[in-house]
């Protein structure tokens, strides 16, 4: 696709947007359709999708339900279209998002093959300036980042990487044209949710297939497959409810969680609600009883059920073993559905390698080797996940007043206001930014808040002559603490390895990544912050 151009033809605007995916897409809308802004999306690639645009990897798929996972602030735009599956693929998605794109007209503002290489603040003229790879720079008022959560891929720095003779990727980072694994030898490293989408589709097209794993993971079943006419029919019969449920829910999904709680009920209970939930599959089995994530005995229930699903699935009682070695508890890592991940083990080409017990000590011009064995590679797939929620702001290089790298603000971990702004970084808005709910919620549903918020609060700037804004000190410390104390109040703190702490990335600060006191009370406390004059920013 072919970089469209601001038709003003001026290299300064009201509002600067980085990315174009939900939440570029939607921040444009606000601001550009309903507050008569100039505004530009600066987007990398070469169409609309965001994380969606790059993440191409077999099995690429949507973990929220399909009815779920769209932008709900039009009830036209969400009855115009109709998903297909439970799950959406990637392509799917993708369609959608230029469906949305096309429908608002959005395009013509989006300047695509377009990477932001730094941002700085601009005090004496109280401006972002923007430079591009291509050597522009623009300037504007305000600069919103809607460059995702999950973009910045982690490749790992392992010996000898670059000397591999054959091929390599990584899974956010996928070539549009994709990767022929017909009659290859593919080694797989890690087994967090795209290594657990990516395995089984890869074994039917791979002569072999190693799965490299350092951690096993819990999963679920997603039971996918094609949407009803009857339930496509209720969906758009109900959307206002459908809407409703999502802004009103801890995670932003269209359920709500039981209120039961796991040792009130009787042992054989327990488990076929259990058995029922894994019958249905999806995340809602998280939602059986509500207690999981904060009873440490009530999560022994579920991950003992879990486990032994897993068992009973894989028949090589030495993999099922490796499968179900967990280091953490069900849930407190990124929750998993799949298709078949299990059952691709009991396939006489795929392989499972612990690298806990022998990790991997470099890669050669032939394939990976570990402390105990060679493993000769016609391929390397890297799906090692991402620089999570601060990698994709890091990268941009942002630099605030005086000059200030953001790098340097956090880096002994993000402080932020509301996951919102940065003390020192007037002006700049972060959707779904560190120390909000972000990845623990519905991504459209915290996209859609933080979008309207930004935008309530620019519109409250203009009607009262106000330039700037940024958060006060003891109000971010204070906001640093409530999420600390949100996290601590669960056991998603346990789990040491996860990326919700940075734990994936070497030499990244240990620190929990977002709010974990749900969606809707993150809602009334946001609301309530404008509400009282935007109490704990300085407006000026």
């Amino acid at each position: 696709m072919t970089k469209q151009q601001d038709t003003s033809g001026s290299d300064h605007f009201d509002a600067l947007i980085i990315g174009a995916g939900f939440a570029g897409l939607y921040q444009l809308h606000c601001l550009r359709d309903k507050l008569g802004l100039n505004a530009r999306v600066l987007e990398a690639g070469g169409g609309v999708g965001g994380t969606w645009y790059w993440n191409r990897y077999p099995g690429a798929r949507c973990d929220t339900e399909s009815h779920g996972y769209c932008f709900t602030f039009s009830e036209a735009l969400y009855k115009g279209w109709e998903w297909s599956e439970r799950y959406p693929e990637q392509p799917e998605i993708v369609r959608y998002i230029n469906y949305v794109a096309d429908e608002l007209d959005l395009k013509r503002h989006i300047q695509f093959e377009t990477r932001v290489t730094s941002a700085a603040w601009d005090d004496a003229a109280g401006l972002w300036r923007v430079e591009t790879e291509a050597g522009e720079s623009l300037s504007a008022q305000f600069l919103v980042t809607a460059v995702g959560c999950l973009s910045a891929a982690n490749v790992p720095d392992i010996p000898g990487r670059d000397s591999f003779a054959g091929e390599w990727r990584h899974t956010g980072n996928w070539p549009h044209e994709g990767v022929d694994f017909t009659g290859k030898r593919v080694g797989l490293v890690g087994t967090g949710s795209t290594g657990v989408q990516a395995t089984p589709v890869i074994a039917e097209q791979a002569a072999h297939l190693t799965v490299f794993q350092r951690t096993p993971n819990y999963s679920v079943p997603a039971r996918n497959g094609p949407l009803t006419p009857e339930f496509k029919r209720h969906v758009k019969e109900n959307a206002g409810d459908i809407r409703d449920t999502m802004q009103n829910t801890l995670s932003g999904h269209p359920w709500f969680p039981s209120d039961r709680r796991t040792h009130e009920t009787p042992a054989d209970e327990r488990e076929r609600l259990y058995q029922e939930a894994w019958e249905r599959g999806g995340l809602q089995f998280r939602a059986t009883f509500q207690d999981i994530l904060v009873d440490k005995q009530a999560n022994e229930v579920v991950a003992d059920f879990v486990k032994r699903k897993i068992e009973e699935t894989v028949k090589d009682p030495e993999t099922a073993r490796k499968l179900t070695n967990f280091d953490h508890a069900y849930s407190t890592k990124r929750p998993i559905i799949d298709t078949h991940y299990f059952e691709a083990y009991n396939r006489d080409n795929v392989a499972l390698v612990d690298v806990r017990s022998a990790p991997i000590q470099e890669i050669t011009a032939d394939g990976i080797q570990t402390a105990d064995a060679f493993y000769p590679l016609d391929v390397i797939v890297f799906a090692t996940g991402y620089d999570g929620v601060t990698g994709p702001l890091l990268r941009l290089d942002i630099k605030g007043r005086d000059g200030t790298p953001l790098k340097d603000v956090w880096e002994a971990g993000p402080k932020t206001y509301l996951g919102l702004q940065v003390e020192g970084f007037p002006n700049l808005f972060t959707i779904t930014g560190p120390q909000s709910p972000s990845v623990l919620t519905n991504m459209p549903v915290a996209i859609e808040q933080h979008a309207e918020w930004i935008s309530d609060c620019i519109a409250h700037m203009r009607a009262e002559g106000l330039e700037r804004i940024e958060p006060q000190s003891d109000a971010a410390a204070a906001w640093g603490q409530t999420v600390n104390d949100a996290a601590n109040a669960t056991l998603l703190v346990t789990a040491e390895t996860s990326w919700y702490l940075g734990a994936n990335v070497p030499g990244k600060p240990r620190a929990f990544l977002a709010y974990a006191g749900g969606m809707a009370r993150y809602r009334e406390i946001c609301a309530d912050v404008a509400a009282k004059n935007y109490e704990g920013f300085t407006l000026a």
